[in-house]
């Protein structure tokens, strides 16, 4: 079991400015339930509840230097806290955790959102087929705008479409497909070896996926679980936010008439 999970909440959240000035995008609220009412709850909860759900004890949260707020929240939690004092991309985050996974396998999940689902299978194909890691996968409209992947298809697994990922690009100008990688990841140690070997240029960013695509080159195994029904109740800008407002919104409401 997969027990290790990696939270990283050290960027600015500029697309939320003015209220991220005061409040870190971790703890913006969305709505819940709760003995049969309705309540709202931050998104770092739902991540924390998604998380435990599938077996995962210890939770390393990454932060900068606004991340106080967070971590007086989580103080009586148990987790651990690593700092990232620069934004230097969501891989050079994911390096700051080296220690907390002690050689582990661990998820690695964005605090800007929570999925409604894929977890579990997530999980058990990492334990089941033990590869390097395994990512979980949208159709996007606009692929130049995310990380994207080329993949081959493996069949089905759990009632969803599994795919062995060939190549991982970022944000790519000619995108090789419109798969694109939600900030959902379960990565091996393996993953540390290939941010190390990334030479970044001067004023650009560590991308995970420049990680996860030394795996593949070097001949690590990939896989990747294309989602279905479950959504991204993404907080990290004003219009997504709204929508996971009202998705959460109607589910608990419906949940309880």
């Amino acid at each position: 079991m997969i027990e290790k999970a990696v939270i990283t909440a050290a960027g600015k959240g500029s697309r939320m400015k003015y209220i991220t000035t005061v409040l870190p995008k971790a703890l913006l609220p969305l709505f819940s339930s709760e003995n049969g009412d309705l309540i709202t709850r931050p998104v770092i909860d739902l991540i924390f509840d998604s998380l435990s759900s599938v077996g995962v004890k210890k939770f390393c949260i990454v932060v900068g230097k606004h991340g106080k707020l967070l971590m007086d929240y989580l103080f009586d939690m148990g987790v651990t806290f690593v700092f990232q004092p620069h934004p230097k991309g969501f891989g050079d985050a994911v390096l700051k955790a080296e220690d907390f996974s002690s050689n582990d396998p661990f998820i690695v999940h964005a605090d800007d959102g929570v999925l409604t689902g894929g977890y579990k299978e997530a999980v058990s194909l990492f334990d089941e087929v033990k590869p390097d890691a395994v990512l979980l996968l949208r159709e996007v409209k606009n692929p130049k705008r995310y990380g994207i992947v080329d993949v081959k298809d493996e069949g089905e697994y759990m009632g969803h479409k599994m795919y062995r990922v060939i190549e991982a690009q970022e944000k790519p100008q000619n995108p090789r497909s419109n798969i694109g990688i939600s900030a959902v990841y379960i990565f091996s140690p393996k993953i540390f070896q290939g941010l190390n070997k990334v030479k970044v240029e001067e004023g650009k960013e560590l991308e995970l996926t420049y990680g996860i695509q030394n795996i593949i080159s070097e001949g690590g195994e990939v896989y990747g679980i294309l989602l279905k029904d479950e959504k991204w109740l993404n907080v990290g800008d004003p219009v997504s936010y709204i929508d996971a407002l009202n998705l959460t919104y109607s589910f608990h409401v419906k949940k309880y008439q």
